[in-house]
C-alpha cells in the first residue's frame, strides 16, 4: 500500500553555491532523518571525491565539510505517496514540490542546481521550474547528473565521480584541487 511521504528540511547554508537535488528521500533516509542514509548509496564517496568530505566522520561532520565546499542539499518533493524507496514508486500526481523557488531567490550565491539522477530533474521541469522567474534562471545552470542511489549501480564509482566532477568549478577551495577557478558569474 501507498505511504503518504513528508520529505526531510533543507540543509543549506546562506552562502551556498552549489544545491543538489534529490527526488525524494529514501525509507532509509527518512527513517535515520538524515540524507543519503543507505548504507549502499554513493552520494557520501562521491563527496569525498569531489569536495573532500570526510566519510567516516558524523553526519553532522559530514554536513558541515559539504557546506564549507559550497553544497546544500534538498529535494524537489516535499510530500508523495509512494511505497518502498525506489522513484519509480512516487504515485504520479501525488508529488508536492518543496518551496524551492523562495530559497533560490533567497541564495545570492547560488550559482548551480545538480539534479541527482533523472526523475529529480524531471520533476523540477515539471513543478518548479514554470513557476521559477527567468532573471534568475539565468544566473544558475542546472545540471542533470547520474543518481547515486543504490538502485543506479550499473556506473562504477570512478565514473560516478567523473560526471558530477562538473560541479568542481563553483566549490570553495576547487583551485586548491587542482580543478581550476570557480566561475563569478
Amino acid at each position: 500500500m501507498d505511504e503518504v511521504l513528508t520529505g526531510l528540511p533543507p540543509v543549506v547554508a546562506p552562502d551556498c553555491r552549489v544545491l543538489v537535488l534529490g527526488s525524494m528521500p529514501g525509507a532509509a533516509s527518512l527513517q535515520a532523518a538524515r540524507y543519503y542514509a543507505h548504507p549502499r548509496n554513493r552520494f557520501w564517496p562521491v563527496m569525498a571525491t569531489l569536495a573532500g568530505v570526510p566519510t567516516v566522520a558524523s553526519y553532522e561532520e559530514r554536513i558541515a565539510a559539504m557546506q564549507r565546499a559550497g553544497i546544500g542539499l534538498w529535494d524537489v518533493v516535499g510530500e508523495c505517496r509512494r511505497t518502498g524507496s525506489l522513484d519509480s514508486a512516487i504515485v504520479r500526481g501525488s508529488e508536492r514540490p518543496n518551496a524551492i523557488v523562495p530559497l533560490i531567490a533567497s541564495l545570492s550565491g547560488l550559482r548551480a542546481i545538480a539534479f541527482n539522477g533523472a526523475t529529480a530533474s524531471s520533476l523540477f521541469r515539471r513543478h518548479v521550474q514554470p513557476h521559477w522567474p527567468a532573471a534568475s534562471q539565468r544566473r544558475v545552470q542546472s545540471v542533470a547528473l547520474p543518481s547515486t542511489s543504490p538502485a543506479h549501480a550499473a556506473m562504477g564509482l570512478a565514473a560516478l565521480c567523473e560526471a558530477w566532477s562538473v560541479l568542481t568549478p563553483w566549490l570553495a577551495g576547487s583551485a586548491q584541487r587542482g580543478a581550476g577557478l570557480r566561475p563569478d558569474s
